[in-house]
């Protein structure tokens, strides 16, 4: 497996992974951005190796075609594409993810599967935050799950602007 150097601002769609636990979502939330032409973004720390026979299984043979990069840190990637571009999705989030309007280049930012994204990101930017509205009963949905709901927003109103 190589990691695809970032071309930046070129994806239709970025999907940002702050810390993420488990490379068996990883893998499916890779195969989900070939799917629709997203770059996936890793945020180290991550609580796999990349040579993961889980993350392998879950990408299947995608890996050749997806473009993605490991980092250290988010500003990393608001260096390569903007601040700005980021919709971050929390359970902590009033906004349903329905209700904004996702531009071509913007980065769908999820967290870890045991604690989510950190209350600063969503506090610093409310108006950048977003959830996927559920009942009560159900504390969150799968990462990868969350990933593909939102993804598939977003490439819905993509394709109907176009």
């Amino acid at each position: 497996m190589t990691i695809m150097p970032a071309e930046g601002s070129a994806a239709r769609l970025h999907v940002v992974l702050y810390q993420p636990e488990i490379a068996a979502n990883a893998g499916s939330i890779g195969r989900t951005c070939v799917a629709v032409g997203a770059m996936l973004w890793l945020v180290r720390p991550l609580g796999f190796l990349i040579g993961d026979r889980h993350l392998k299984r879950a990408g299947l043979d995608y890996w050749d075609h997806l473009r993605w990069q490991v980092v250290d840190g988010l500003d990393e990637v608001a260096e390569a594409i903007g601040h700005d571009r980021f919709w971050s999705f929390s359970t902590r989030a009033s906004t349903p993810y329905t209700q904004v309007r996702y531009q071509p280049g913007d980065a769908l930012v999820f967290g870890p599967e045991s604690r989510g994204l950190p209350a600063r990101l969503v506090e610093d930017r409310p108006d950048r935050a977003v959830r996927i509205p559920m009942r009560s009963e159900a504390r969150s949905l799968n990462l990868a799950v969350s990933a593909a709901v939102g993804v598939f927003e977003a490439v819905r109103q993509l394709d109907a602007s176009d």
